[in-house]
């Protein structure tokens, strides 16, 4: 069974095993750069480890795209007869990921 860990990236937690690849919030780095991120708890099969709040030891991850747009959220205020419609547009940024070593 492969380890896992719960790294917290940009407000948000993800569970990963190493090899993932996955879109974080924006990270301000570069493509090739190793970026160590905070650890919350690591599960290898029966053994499990959770910090208070957060552990020792560190998840590495290498940057595979620095930053790139998601689609695009399309909002829309409207009021039939008050003369009120407003369209707004939105698109995150992100930065793509790849899990290297889980301490």
């Amino acid at each position: 069974m492969s380890k896992k860990a719960v790294i917290r990236t940009g407000g948000k937690q993800y569970m990963v095993k190493e090899g993932q690849v996955l879109d974080v919030e924006l990270l301000g780095s570069k493509v090739g750069d190793k970026v160590k991120l905070e650890t919350l708890a690591i599960v290898d099969g029966d053994k499990s480890e959770f910090g208070t709040p957060l552990l020792k030891q560190q998840t590495e991850v290498e940057v595979v795209d620095a930053d790139y747009q998601g689609t695009k959220v399309v909002s829309i205020r409207f009021k039939a007869k008050k003369r009120v419609d407003v369209k707004r547009g939105h698109r995150q940024r992100y930065t793509k990921i790849k899990v290297g070593k889980i301490a």
